[in-house]
């Protein structure tokens, strides 16, 4: 008769009530979705930021090349660019701008296929 009432007494304190039950499912719903959106978003940010400062600094690296490259056309050429010529060192640098941009979207337009790693579908 004593197993009974321990039986009894186990499987109340097991029960529980639909307040506790709802309790329990929307603190679990709720750290799912913080497992699976807000977690994964905070690591995408930290990529994206990254990736964005690496994007600046490259611009700011190619822009100060560039403009080197045009201000040695300008100076160094021993006159070679003056009078009639004046235009050339400006349309050579922005010929090398045009050759940076066209690998850039080269690079983009070419990336969806090398993601392939060489398997045929």
């Amino acid at each position: 008769m004593s197993d009974v009432t321990t039986t009894t007494a186990v499987s109340k304190s097991t029960d529980k009530g639909p307040g506790e039950l709802i309790g329990e499912v929307r603190t679990l719903v709720t750290d799912y979705a913080k497992q699976e959106t807000v977690e994964p978003l905070k690591r995408l940010a930290k990529w994206l930021a990254f990736g964005l400062a690496g994007a600046l600094l490259i611009a700011l690296g190619l822009f100060l090349l560039l403009l080197g490259g045009l201000r040695l056309l300008q100076t160094e050429t021993n006159g070679t660019f003056d009078g009639n010529w004046s235009f050339a060192p400006y349309l050579i640098a922005f010929g090398g701008t045009a050759v940076f941009v066209a690998l850039a979207v080269w690079g983009i337009v070419r990336s969806p296929g090398a993601s392939d790693h060489g398997e045929d579908s």
